[in-house]
C-alpha cells in the first residue's frame, strides 16, 4: 500500500507541474491556428483586374489582440 500512495503522489505531482505547459501549449497551437487562418485569409483578396488600371489599396495588418504586437 506505501508502494501504490508513493506513486499516486509522485503522478500527482508530475500532473500539477505538467499542468500549465500542456495548457500553454494548446493556447499557443490555437493562436497559431488563427495566425494561419488569417493569413490565408489575407492573401484570398479579391482577383486582380487586368488590362485597367490597378486599385490602390493600403496594406493592413490584422488585428492581432494586443498592443504589444507590432
Amino acid at each position: 500500500m506505501n508502494t501504490f500512495t508513493n506513486v499516486l503522489g509522485t503522478a500527482a505531482l508530475v500532473t500539477l507541474v505538467l499542468l500549465p505547459a500542456l495548457a500553454g501549449l494548446a493556447r499557443e497551437r490555437r493562436i497559431d491556428r488563427e495566425l494561419r487562418a488569417a493569413e490565408r485569409a489575407r492573401s484570398d483578396g479579391p482577383p486582380q483586374t487586368t488590362g485597367a488600371a490597378q486599385p490602390v489599396t493600403a496594406a493592413r495588418r490584422p488585428y492581432l489582440r494586443s498592443w504589444a504586437r507590432i
